[in-house]
């Protein structure tokens, strides 16, 4: 029993230190500028195991140089209420738990009309098979959560893992204001194969720095968040396009920290 206690102990022990570390860090962040973040490294990781070359390019801009347009039209398509909420929107994580619910839904519809087609010889089976694919799920965290998760966690799915990106998104509203966290975020951002931030993406896509991006160019930047790496390979996309104008019409709306 003692030493089931003892364990416990350390256990809090470590845990507490983790904190503390966290804390640390995101402290120093309001005035030192992260050089990488745990996602970036792990995506390095990966394309490095996979292709044999480190493929990394960012290059770390200061708020001031980059676009209003990408601060609007981020802030415009990722997290409209950014400049509001305390680190967590619950609206949005409402709907977003709504919208799953009627995405799943739908796929168990499409799913039970399609076995009864298992024995038909025409080719429906396949296709009704096709259209029953696993939905996709939205998830509707902030710029915080995003940053959160990103900064200083592996990606795996855990309660326990959730519960420590809501605790670090709360520390990061705590410890740095608005405008340093979309300055972190913009920078660290994934926006394609290996390349993280705004300036980086800034010349990939359109050869000019992230200072330099037009409503239209920054809209589509934006839209691109979610998926980086699909649409990056998908430039002609018909939903980017229509998405990017959507977004571009919105962005009047937001004023940037």
């Amino acid at each position: 029993m003692k030493a089931l206690l003892r364990l416990l102990g350390l256990a809090v022990l470590a845990g507490l230190a983790l904190q503390l570390y966290f804390v640390g860090r995101i402290a120093l962040m309001a005035v030192l500028s992260p050089e990488s973040t745990a996602f970036q490294r792990s995506e390095a990781y990966l394309i490095a195991r996979n292709t044999g070359a480190l493929k990394w390019r960012q290059q770390w801009v200061p708020y001031a140089e980059i676009s209003s347009h990408l601060k609007r039209a981020v802030i415009a398509s990722e997290d409209a209420s950014f400049i509001e909420h305390e680190g967590v929107d619950m609206e949005a994580l409402e709907k977003a738990w709504e919208k799953n619910a009627r995405a799943e839904q739908r796929a168990a519809q499409l799913s039970a009309r399609s076995a009864p087609a298992k024995a038909d010889k025409t080719g429906r089976s396949a296709k009704n098979a096709a259209l029953a694919r696993p939905p996709k799920i939205v998830g509707g965290s902030t710029i915080t959560q995003q940053l959160a998760k990103n900064l200083l966690l592996s990606g795996e799915r855990t309660l326990l893992r959730k519960g420590q990106e809501l605790l670090l998104t709360l520390l990061l509203e705590a410890l740095l204001n608005k405008q340093r966290i979309l300055e972190i975020y913009l920078n660290n951002v994934e926006w394609g194969e290996g390349i993280f931030g705004a300036e980086a993406a800034a010349r990939h896509y359109y050869r000019k720095p992230a200072a330099g991006l037009s409503a239209y160019e920054a809209a589509r930047l934006a839209v691109m968040l979610p998926r980086p790496k699909y649409f990056e390979t998908r430039p002609g996309s018909g939903y980017l396009a229509s998405r990017a104008s959507t977004i571009t019409a919105r962005m009047g709306g937001v004023e940037p920290p």
